[in-house]
């Protein structure tokens, strides 16, 4: 079972949370830091995902990410295994023992903007 988080405002199609289970929701005030000053909230939605349908919830949400404000949204789902890294119109797939693996995401992340306070997923 993989499980993740999705932030609702990211999404352009929010539909794609209605098809998962929803375990855990939590509302954030924005603030400076967020990085994302058109919002007021962010919408935490931790969800669990069955391991044969990660691959069509990984790309319905990165088919629904706000394209306009691509550079400030990823979201991801870990298995304990394998981890989903997903943004608009691109997933990364890796093996979490391999830390290498984890080199093109961070790298990626910081091309489209995402701050690097934000890469919580990379490992330490």
């Amino acid at each position: 079972m993989y499980r993740g988080v999705v932030i609702e405002e990211s999404l352009i199609d929010r539909s794609v949370i209605d098809d998962l289970r929803v375990v855990e929701t939590e509302i954030e005030t924005v603030t400076e830091g967020f990085g994302t000053p058109w919002l007021k909230q962010w919408t935490l939605r931790t969800m669990e995902i069955p391991d044969d349908r990660i691959d069509h919830v990984a790309r319905r949400v990165s088919e629904a990410i706000d394209p306009e404000h691509a550079g400030s949204w990823f979201a991801d789902f870990s298995n304990g295994e394998m981890h989903y890294i997903v943004f608009l119109k691109k997933i990364f797939v890796v093996h979490q023992a391999n830390l290498r693996e984890y080199d093109p995401v961070a790298a990626y992340a910081r091309s489209i903007g995402i701050p690097a306070h934000q890469l919580g997923f990379l490992p330490k």
